[in-house]
C-alpha cells in the first residue's frame, strides 16, 4: 500500500469537509518519506446579538511533505508545507471576498495500539495562513468490527472563533474495500464577543488504501 485516498465531513452548527491523498514513497508499513495533498471547505455563522449575522465560507488547500516512523506499537508522522486560504463573508445585504492568504502548515499525527485490542490517536495541525490550530484525541477498544470509544477535539483561529467537542467514535470499520470512522457528540462554539453556543455534531471519514 502506497496511497491512501480520504474524505471527511463534520457537521453541526458549522460544517467542514476535507478530501485528499496521502502517498508513501515506499510503503505505509515502513519508515520513509510521505506526501499529503488536501483541499477543504467550511461554512459557519458569525455575529448575532447587536452584530449582524454573517456567513463565513472558507476554502483551504495544502501540500505537505514529511516522514513517517513505523514502530511495533504504531506510527508517528510529521509533515510541513505551504497552504492557501480564501474566505468570503456574506450577509447584511452584501458579500465581501477577503484577501487570499498563504502560509505554512505543520501537521503531526500518532496512530498507536497500546494493546492488540486498543487504538489511540492524536492529531495536531497548525496553520499560519489563517492563524488557526486544530487538535483531536481519541481512544478505542476493538468491538463489533471497529474501535469504539471517546474522542475530543478543539479548534481556534485568528478571528477569535473557537470550537471544542466531546463525543464517541467508531473507527476503522471495513466495508466494501473502504474504511470508515463515524463520530457523534456535543460541540461548543465560542465567538469573539464571548458568547458560547452548544449543539450536537456528526462526523464521517472514509479512506481507501491502494
Amino acid at each position: 500500500m502506497r496511497t491512501v485516498l480520504f474524505s471527511s465531513l463534520e457537521a453541526g452548527s458549522s460544517a467542514f469537509s476535507t478530501s485528499g491523498a496521502k502517498v508513501a514513497f515506499d510503503r505505509f508499513d515502513r519508515d520513509g518519506p510521505v506526501v499529503l495533498v488536501s483541499a477543504g471547505s467550511g461554512v459557519r455563522l458569525e455575529g448575532g446579538g447587536r452584530l449582524p449575522v454573517l456567513v463565513r465560507t472558507t476554502l483551504l488547500g495544502a501540500a505537505l511533505g514529511g516522514y513517517q516512523f513505523v514502530r511495533p506499537w504504531g506510527v508517528v508522522t510529521v509533515m510541513a508545507g505551504p497552504e492557501l486560504s480564501a474566505e468570503m463573508l456574506t450577509g447584511a445585504g452584501g458579500a465581501v471576498m477577503l484577501p487570499l492568504r498563504s502560509g505554512v502548515r505543520l501537521h503531526g499525527e500518532v496512530w498507536a495500539r497500546p494493546t492488540e485490542s486498543t487504538l489511540a490517536t492524536a492529531t495536531v495541525i497548525l496553520g499560519s495562513a489563517r492563524g488557526d490550530a486544530w487538535a483531536r484525541l481519541s481512544w478505542g477498544y476493538a468491538l463489533f468490527g471497529a474501535y469504539l470509544g471517546p474522542e475530543a477535539a478543539a479548534y481556534l483561529d485568528h478571528t477569535g472563533y473557537r470550537k471544542w467537542s466531546v463525543g464517541f467514535h467508531a473507527t476503522d470499520y471495513a466495508l466494501g474495500g473502504y474504511r470508515f470512522r463515524l463520530s457523534a457528540g456535543c460541540q461548543f462554539e465560542g465567538q469573539a464577543d464571548g458568547r458560547t453556543r452548544p449543539g450536537p455534531y456528526l462526523g464521517l471519514a472514509i479512506w481507501n488504501a491502494l
